[in-house]
Parts: C-alpha cells; sequence; structure tokens
C-alpha cells in the first residue's frame, strides 16, 4: 500500500512559521545563484495553470536579490518552498528535492537554527524517506520552536514511517491543539486509518477536503486521499464523486484522474482505465500511475505489455533512487511483480532494516517471503503489520491468504470474510 501522506502538505502552512528566525552570524561562504538549480520548464498541461506565470516571475525576482546578496536567506527560503512546491505540482522529485537541499543546507551554514529552514529540510527527507534523519533534524527544530504546528506534523509523519505510532498520535493531538485545519485534520485521519477505524478516518479526511482552499494542491490532495479511503471500503460512488470535485476544482491534478482510472479498473472497464491513466501520465511521471496501468494489462490478460510497464517502473525507481531518494520497498513490490523473488526479498529486507516496526514495510516483508514460497517467515512479518487493527482490505486478503498457507484454515477463512466485508468490490491485485 502506498503511503497517504504528502510529506509537503505542510507548506500552506508558512506564515505560521514566524518564530526563530534568529539573526547569527554567518559562519561560512553564501551559496551563489549559479549552485542554485534553475527553475524547470512544466509541460504543456501544467504550464497551463493560473500561477505558473506568477511563480516563474517570483523565481526570477527572488534569484536577482540572492545574486545581490547571498547571505539573504529570507530569499533562499521563500525559493527552497516553491521548489518543493513545483516537486508536488509536476512530480519532478529528482530534480527539486536536492536542489532544494542545496538551498537550504546553505542556510544552516550560516545559520545553523533557522527554524524555517529545519522545518522543510525535514520535510524533504521525509519525501525522500530518509526517516531518521527527518525525525532527527525535527527534533532539533522543535527544541527551537514548540509551538509551531507545522515541525508537529513532521515529527507525526516521522514516527508514523518508523512505526511509532503511539508517538505519533501524541504530536497529532499538540498539532490539533496548536492548529486546527487541513494539515492536522488529515492527520488525524491517517491514524484513524492505521487503527482500524475506517469511518473515522473518511469523516476526518472529510474535514480536511473542506478545510482547504478550492482547487489548490493542499484540498485537491485530501480529496484523493478520501478517494482511497472511499476506495477501500468499496464505495466507488461516493470515490468518483470526490475525484470529478477535485478535477473540477484542478483540472491538472493528474492524480485525480489515476483514482477515476483505479474506479474504472474496479468496475471491470479495463479500457477505459487505461486511458484515464494515460492521461494522468501526460500530466505527471508518476511511478504509480504506470504501476496502475500494468495492473489493468494484466487483469484484462496482456502479461507481456504489464511486464514491459513494470520493467519501465524499475528503471523510473532506479533512477529517483539515484537523486538520494530510498525506493527499496516500492523495488521489491515491483520485483514481485515480475517473479524475481531474489532482488524483491533483497530490496525489502534493505528497508525493514530501516524500519522494522511500520506496519507497511511488514506487509511487504510478509508478501515477498509468501510469494517466494515462505509462508511460515511470512507470518511473522504479517502478524507485526496487523498489530493496530488497520482494517484495509488488501493487507486482510494477504494476511489470510498467508494464514491459508501456513495451514491455518479457521484464521484465513476469518480474514478473507472481514476483506470482503470490508470492501466488496475489492480491486486488490494480489498475483
Amino acid at each position: 500500500m502506498k503511503s497517504n501522506i504528502n510529506y509537503s502538505l505542510f507548506l500552506a502552512l508558512i506564515i505560521a512559521l514566524t518564530a526563530c528566525n534568529q539573526s547569527a552570524q554567518p559562519k561560512t561562504e553564501s551559496t551563489s545563484t549559479s549552485e542554485v538549480a534553475p527553475l524547470k520548464p512544466r509541460n504543456e498541461m501544467l504550464a497551463k495553470s493560473g500561477d505558473w506565470v506568477s511563480i516563474q516571475n517570483k523565481v526570477t525576482d527572488l534569484f536577482a536579490k540572492i545574486k545581490q546578496n547571498p547571505k539573504d536567506l529570507k530569499s533562499k527560503i521563500q525559493l527552497a518552498q516553491i521548489y518543493m512546491q513545483e516537486a508536488r505540482i509536476t512530480g519532478e522529485h529528482p530534480y527539486y528535492y536536492p536542489a532544494t537541499l542545496v538551498i537550504l543546507n546553505d542556510v544552516l551554514k550560516q545559520d545553523e537554527n533557522h527554524f524555517e529552514a529545519l522545518a522543510f529540510k525535514a520535510s524533504v527527507l521525509l519525501s525522500l524517506h530518509h526517516f531518521e534523519e527527518a525525525l532527527a533534524v525535527g527534533k532539533k527544530a522543535i527544541a527551537i520552536n514548540a509551538n509551531n504546528g507545522f515541525i508537529y506534523g513532521v515529527l507525526c509523519d516521522a514516527n508514523v514511517e518508523l512505526g511509532h505510532y503511539e508517538e505519533a498520535v501524541k504530536m497529532s493531538d499538540k498539532m490539533q491543539a496548536i492548529r486546527p485545519g487541513l494539515e492536522s485534520y488529515s492527520r488525524a485521519s491517517y491514524l484513524r486509518e492505521i487503527y482500524g477505524q475506517n469511518v473515522g478516518a473518511i469523516e476526518a479526511m472529510k474535514l480536511a477536503f473542506q478545510a482547504g482552499l478550492p482547487g489548490s494542491e493542499e484540498a485537491s490532495w485530501a480529496g484523493n486521499t478520501m478517494c482511497h479511503l472511499l476506495e477501500n471500503t468499496g464505495d466507488l460512488v461516493h470515490a468518483e464523486e470526490v475525484s470529478k470535485i477535485v478535477l473540477e476544482q484542478r483540472p491538472s491534478y493528474a492524480f485525480a484522474t489515476d483514482a477515476l482510472g483505479r474506479i474504472e479498473m474496479a468496475k471491470g472497464n479495463y479500457d477505459k482505465a487505461i486511458q484515464l491513466f494515460n492521461d494522468a501520465i501526460k500530466v505527471m511521471p508518476e511511478f504509480s500511475f504506470y504501476e496502475n496501468m500494468a495492473e489493468a494489462y494484466t487483469a484484462k490478460g496482456d502479461a507481456a505489455k504489464a511486464k514491459e510497464i513494470y520493467t519501465n517502473v524499475l528503471t523510473m525507481l532506479n533512477e529517483d533512487a539515484k537523486s538520494g531518494h530510498y525506493a527499496d520497498m516500492e523495488l521489491a513490490l515491483v520485483y514481485v511483480k515480475l517473479e524475481d523473488y531474489n532482488n524483491a526479498l533483497k530490496h525489502a529486507k534493505i528497508e525493514y532494516d530501516r524500519r522494522p516496526l511500520n506496519i507497511d514495510v511488514n506487509t511487504t516483508m510478509a508478501w515477498v517471503l509468501y510469494k517466494s514460497g515462505n509462508p511460515t517467515e511470512a507470518k511473522r512479518y504479517m502478524d507485526t503489520a496487523l498489530k493496530t487493527g488497520k482494517q484495509n482490505a488488501e493487507l486482510l486478503m494477504k494476511a489470510a491468504k498467508i494464514e491459508l498457507a501456513n495451514g491455518n484454515q479457521k484464521r484465513g477463512d476469518e480474514l478473507m470474510k472481514k476483506a470482503k466485508q470490508i470492501n466488496p468490490k475489492s480491486i486488490a491485485a494480489l498475483s
């Protein structure tokens, strides 16, 4: 299962990052504009967005200010913010996240206690799946300012990904108390989902969606995440309604187009699904869109085409990894699709060593072991994945298959029944 967390979501809280921009004296030479990657042109579809011209003008202005004064930390933070936003909007993560880290690290060389730089760096590290490092940087930031909602969200995300769920709940509660809104509601939703409260998770994400500015990236993300939650419970009608609302408000939001593709695939309309996945890919080169397309081809019986797409996804993920993104869990799951279980297990173990308490990581380990013919060992990891009582149909179906492979007929049947109750129209691809 792909994470529901949007690690750069808190950029909307830039106004809240008012504390602790302390004026320490520069300690090293500043990075010049020649060392910072330029703004990358958007593709034709995204360039039609009403904000693109103003973003280009703003970046031009910021580069001019930094060139004139390389110690202008405020302009550098604003540039980093825009680059983080562009990564999210365009999907050009391998380009923008390294560029953003160059900017933020330069600010921190001049002022190691710069709160905004630390907070944004932690957010970028989360996006790159460097969760331990993100947690450490986030803790340094919160020691500077313990009254800021943004940083509690960062710490919530980091703890979730590391499997420290009780600590994540504490961080979410503190965030709610400081700044209730889209960002805090979405965290509450994700934690409710982790603890098996599907109805509560949908309700909280609905609040997040309603709290956002219609058409903004943040609100669109919340709407799309609500769509995922509705799909998990088999409510395809409302999932489709939400996705169409998101697209009405933000026509270039490729994730909503992808969601419509998943819904069509669940209905058995594979050709229509493939077209929608193609439409999403034209807007953004997101690897999950390709994966969904491969699943659609598998479902319609074209295994050769599915294999071709999965092979291309491997190339994409490896290129992403070269930019500093930890993508081992994603690689493991693609290798399973290609029936390359040796490589799948290699990457699954790498990710497990990084975060052995995380539900999704344990699910991946369990599934790789099951598919490679080791259901006994798979059960150990699946038991850990089920520890919070998460009620996800795909998770429970995988757990059922592992129990049945171990000869635990009663337990396997119970889990399979529960999975089907949660989502009678399950679109879980378990081949």
